[in-house]
């Protein structure tokens, strides 16, 4: 099955390129809605699913013994831009268990955000894991090893006990197996898995809905989409695309993006799940095909819906603040 042109990029009056991609929406109950594409194709969700990695955090009640909040639940959920706010925040939820930044086992790389970066190279020689875009998901994992009685080292690997209860966890919510056959390493050095597109969707329904889910795992998955929904800033950043979704309707939609074109968002008054695969992994197409599907779920006229229709469909602009071309989103996500 060829995957549809979801997005296209023009410059003048001609198109410069197309992204094919898949998508998939289900309502509250689970059940298809929408699919461009096959449904049930295996993607890599990266760090899209990162609430889902962060729910034995919650679960075991770390998150608890440790007085976090919405803003430390939301940067355990985050690929955030290593801004200064983000890193002190990790280090003091790694304090907290009693440790520090040589806990962490994710890697240290300088932010993709230019304005970040060029911070950070005017204050410090060199980024450390702290500044690293996951360091508040792993910070979230020794948090949870120290308080569940796990030893931290090694927390990354396939078969340390924390990597195995989020399997368990993600398995669960997906339906998906997930084993050495479906496995992949991550950027921050964490297992990942292949699952079809359908079950993330679904996986993240039962998050917002509760449904199908133990009393235990309904109330984690709920406070930790509230602690995204709450604090957007933490969960990616400044101007950042999940930060501006969640700031556009507050408290109404949880999102979240992951590497090589994948993108999940959920409506939690309604459990409708979306989950997007640009299939040449662009961020850019991810983004546009989201929002319009985001839009789709508010009345026509209103605020939302034209506000995430602009996000989707905009004019680019070179240095010189010229407009060359559009980003657009196609019929096809409107079916």
């Amino acid at each position: 099955m060829s995957n549809p042109v979801t997005v296209e990029v023009t410059r003048g009056a001609l198109v410069e390129s197309r992204h094919r991609g898949l998508a998939v929406v289900v309502d509250g109950d689970g059940r298809l809605v929408t699919a461009l594409g096959d449904p049930d194709t295996p993607v890599f969700p990266r760090s899209a699913c990162k609430a889902m990695q962060a729910l034995p955090l919650v679960e075991s009640g770390a998150a608890d013994a440790y007085g976090f909040g919405a803003r430390e639940l939301a940067l355990a959920c985050s690929s955030h831009s290593g801004e200064d706010a983000h890193v002190d925040l990790a280090a003091s939820m790694l304090a907290r268990a009693g440790r520090d930044v040589n806990s962490l086992e994710c890697g240290a790389h300088w932010s993709s955000d230019q304005a970040t970066l060029i911070h950070q190279a005017r204050t410090m020689d060199k980024p450390t894991a702290l500044h690293n875009n996951c360091s508040g998901k792993h910070s979230g994992f020794i948090c949870a090893c120290c308080h569940i009685g796990y030893e931290p080292k090694g927390y990354v690997t396939y078969d340390h006990p924390l990597q195995a209860d989020i399997r368990g966890v993600m398995q669960a919510l997906t339906g998906a197996a997930l084993t050495h056959e479906n496995c992949g390493t991550d950027g921050c050095s964490i297992p990942t898995y292949a699952v079809p597109l359908s079950g993330l969707a679904r996986g993240f329904s039962a998050m917002a809905t509760g449904r199908g889910l133990e009393p235990v795992r309904a109330k984690a998955s709920r406070r930790l989409m509230e602690a995204c929904m709450a604090e957007p800033f933490y969960v990616a950043g400044t101007k950042r695309t999940c930060t501006r979704i969640m700031e556009l309707a507050p408290g109404r939609v949880f999102a979240k993006t992951g590497a090589e074109g994948v993108f999940c968002a959920v409506i939690p008054e309604t459990g409708v799940s979306i989950a997007v695969k640009a299939e040449d992994g662009t961020t850019r197409a991810a983004e546009s095909m989201v929002l319009a599907l985001i839009a789709q779920q508010f009345d026509k006229g209103s605020a939302e819906r034209e506000g995430y229709l602009a996000m989707a469909s905009h004019t680019m602009k070179n240095w010189n603040g010229i407009a060359v071309g559009d980003v657009r989103v196609t019929d096809a996500l409107f079916g």
